[in-house]
Protein backbone atom coordinates (compact mmCIF):
# COMPACT_ATOMS: atom_id res chain seq x y z
CA UNK A 1 0.00 0.00 0.00
CA UNK A 2 1.50 3.38 -0.94
CA UNK A 3 2.22 6.00 1.70
CA UNK A 4 -0.60 8.55 1.49
CA UNK A 5 0.84 11.17 3.85
CA UNK A 6 2.51 13.03 0.96
CA UNK A 7 -0.71 13.08 -1.05
CA UNK A 8 -2.69 14.17 2.01
CA UNK A 9 -0.29 17.05 2.61
CA UNK A 10 -0.57 18.18 -1.02
CA UNK A 11 -4.37 17.98 -0.77
CA UNK A 12 -4.40 20.15 2.38
CA UNK A 13 -2.12 22.74 0.76
CA UNK A 14 -4.29 22.89 -2.37
CA UNK A 15 -7.42 23.15 -0.22
CA UNK A 16 -5.92 26.02 1.79
CA UNK A 17 -5.02 27.82 -1.43
CA UNK A 18 -8.54 27.45 -2.83
CA UNK A 19 -10.08 28.53 0.50
CA UNK A 20 -7.78 31.58 0.67
CA UNK A 21 -8.66 32.62 -2.88
CA UNK A 22 -12.39 32.20 -2.18
CA UNK A 23 -12.05 34.23 1.03
CA UNK A 24 -10.23 37.00 -0.86
CA UNK A 25 -12.90 37.14 -3.55
CA UNK A 26 -15.68 37.19 -0.93
CA UNK A 27 -13.94 39.97 1.03
CA UNK A 28 -13.53 42.04 -2.14
CA UNK A 29 -17.18 41.62 -3.12
CA UNK A 30 -18.28 42.39 0.46
CA UNK A 31 -16.08 45.51 0.58
CA UNK A 32 -17.40 46.94 -2.68
CA UNK A 33 -21.01 46.04 -1.83
CA UNK A 34 -21.06 47.58 1.66
CA UNK A 35 -19.70 51.09 1.43
CA UNK A 36 -22.38 52.73 3.61
CA UNK A 37 -20.96 54.50 6.66
CA UNK A 38 -21.84 53.26 10.14
CA UNK A 39 -21.28 54.59 13.62
CA UNK A 40 -19.52 52.39 16.16
CA UNK A 41 -19.81 53.08 19.83
CA UNK A 42 -18.58 51.37 22.91
CA UNK A 43 -18.86 52.63 26.43
CA UNK A 44 -16.22 55.35 26.07
CA UNK A 45 -14.91 54.74 22.55
CA UNK A 46 -16.95 56.13 19.61
CA UNK A 47 -16.19 56.00 15.86
CA UNK A 48 -18.35 57.88 13.33
CA UNK A 49 -18.78 57.29 9.58
CA UNK A 50 -16.75 54.05 9.33
CA UNK A 51 -17.37 51.98 6.15
CA UNK A 52 -19.19 48.75 6.92
CA UNK A 53 -16.61 46.52 5.21
CA UNK A 54 -13.93 47.63 7.70
CA UNK A 55 -16.10 46.43 10.59
CA UNK A 56 -15.96 42.86 9.23
CA UNK A 57 -12.63 42.68 7.42
CA UNK A 58 -10.26 44.53 9.76
CA UNK A 59 -10.83 42.11 12.70
CA UNK A 60 -10.42 39.18 10.26
CA UNK A 61 -7.14 40.64 8.96
CA UNK A 62 -5.91 41.26 12.52
CA UNK A 63 -6.63 37.63 13.47
CA UNK A 64 -4.84 36.32 10.35
CA UNK A 65 -1.78 38.52 10.97
CA UNK A 66 -1.68 37.53 14.65
CA UNK A 67 -1.94 33.83 13.73
CA UNK A 68 0.86 34.19 11.19
CA UNK A 69 3.14 35.96 13.69
CA UNK A 70 2.35 33.30 16.32
CA UNK A 71 3.18 30.55 13.80
CA UNK A 72 6.49 32.23 12.91
CA UNK A 73 7.50 32.51 16.57
CA UNK A 74 6.43 28.92 17.21
CA UNK A 75 8.51 27.73 14.22
CA UNK A 76 11.47 29.79 15.44
CA UNK A 77 11.14 28.19 18.89
CA UNK A 78 11.11 24.70 17.38
CA UNK A 79 14.12 25.55 15.20
CA UNK A 80 16.13 26.87 18.15
CA UNK A 81 15.23 23.75 20.19
CA UNK A 82 16.30 21.56 17.27
CA UNK A 83 19.66 23.37 17.02
CA UNK A 84 20.18 23.14 20.79
CA UNK A 85 19.50 19.39 20.73
CA UNK A 86 21.77 18.98 17.70
CA UNK A 87 24.61 20.79 19.46
CA UNK A 88 24.07 18.67 22.55
CA UNK A 89 24.18 15.47 20.47
CA UNK A 90 27.52 16.56 18.98
CA UNK A 91 28.86 17.28 22.47
CA UNK A 92 27.74 13.86 23.69
CA UNK A 93 29.27 12.11 20.67
CA UNK A 94 32.60 13.85 21.34
CA UNK A 95 32.36 12.84 25.01
CA UNK A 96 31.65 9.20 24.11
CA UNK A 97 34.62 9.22 21.72
CA UNK A 98 36.96 10.59 24.37
CA UNK A 99 35.63 8.11 26.94
CA UNK A 100 36.23 5.21 24.54
CA UNK A 101 39.76 6.42 23.92
CA UNK A 102 40.36 6.75 27.65
CA UNK A 103 38.90 3.30 28.28
CA UNK A 104 41.15 1.80 25.60
CA UNK A 105 44.13 3.42 27.26
CA UNK A 106 43.10 2.09 30.67
CA UNK A 107 42.57 -1.42 29.35
CA UNK A 108 45.77 -1.13 27.30
CA UNK A 109 43.89 -1.84 24.13
CA UNK A 110 45.57 -1.00 20.83
CA UNK A 111 44.60 2.20 19.14
CA UNK A 112 42.09 1.58 16.34
CA UNK A 113 44.13 3.61 13.90
CA UNK A 114 47.17 1.30 14.02
CA UNK A 115 47.36 -1.35 11.34
CA UNK A 116 49.77 -3.79 12.96
CA UNK A 117 49.79 -5.56 16.30
CA UNK A 118 52.95 -6.60 18.09
CA UNK A 119 52.85 -10.12 19.54
CA UNK A 120 53.30 -10.56 23.28
CA UNK A 121 56.95 -11.20 24.14
CA UNK A 122 58.23 -10.11 20.73
CA UNK A 123 60.29 -7.01 20.28
CA UNK A 124 58.50 -4.28 18.36
CA UNK A 125 59.87 -3.58 14.91
CA UNK A 126 61.19 -0.11 14.16
CA UNK A 127 58.50 2.21 12.79
CA UNK A 128 60.13 2.41 9.35
CA UNK A 129 60.10 -1.39 8.98
CA UNK A 130 56.44 -1.54 10.00
CA UNK A 131 55.50 1.16 7.50
CA UNK A 132 57.47 -0.52 4.70
CA UNK A 133 55.81 -3.87 5.44
CA UNK A 134 52.34 -2.30 5.58
CA UNK A 135 52.79 -0.35 2.36
CA UNK A 136 54.27 -3.29 0.51
CA UNK A 137 51.38 -5.55 1.45
CA UNK A 138 48.74 -2.91 0.72
CA UNK A 139 47.43 -3.09 4.26
CA UNK A 140 47.83 0.61 4.88
CA UNK A 141 44.82 1.29 2.65
CA UNK A 142 42.84 -1.48 4.30
CA UNK A 143 43.67 -0.08 7.73
CA UNK A 144 42.39 3.34 6.72
CA UNK A 145 39.14 1.86 5.37
CA UNK A 146 38.42 -0.40 8.32
CA UNK A 147 39.44 1.16 11.60
CA UNK A 148 37.50 -1.32 13.71
CA UNK A 149 39.35 -4.44 12.64
CA UNK A 150 43.03 -4.92 13.21
CA UNK A 151 44.83 -7.37 10.98
CA UNK A 152 47.91 -9.28 12.00
CA UNK A 153 50.86 -9.27 9.64
CA UNK A 154 53.28 -12.17 9.67
CA UNK A 155 56.80 -11.98 8.39
CA UNK A 156 57.83 -14.68 5.95
CA UNK A 157 59.22 -17.73 7.72
CA UNK A 158 63.03 -18.19 7.55
CA UNK A 159 64.42 -21.05 5.49
CA UNK A 160 65.16 -24.15 7.62
CA UNK A 161 68.83 -24.69 8.37
CA UNK A 162 70.59 -27.77 7.04
CA UNK A 163 70.95 -30.61 9.51
CA UNK A 164 74.46 -32.01 10.04
CA UNK A 165 74.46 -35.66 11.11
CA UNK A 166 78.10 -36.84 10.78
CA UNK A 167 79.77 -34.09 12.84
CA UNK A 168 81.56 -32.51 9.90
CA UNK A 169 81.35 -28.72 9.37
CA UNK A 170 79.78 -29.18 5.95
CA UNK A 171 76.05 -29.54 5.49
CA UNK A 172 74.67 -33.07 5.31
CA UNK A 173 73.45 -32.64 1.76
CA UNK A 174 76.92 -32.18 0.31
CA UNK A 175 78.65 -34.81 2.41
CA UNK A 176 79.36 -38.21 0.99
CA UNK A 177 79.29 -41.34 3.09
CA UNK A 178 82.71 -42.55 4.08
CA UNK A 179 83.58 -46.19 3.71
Amino acid sequence: MPDLSHLWQRFLLASALVFGLALGVAATVFGYSNTAPVNLGWSVFHLHAIPLWTVALVPLAVVLVAGTVYHWFNSLHHFTEHMRHRRRVHELEAEVSSLRKHLDELLQMPDHSEATVVAVGAEPAPPSAVLEAASSNGEEKAAKKSRKRVSLTMESEPEPAAVITDGSPEPAENSTPKS
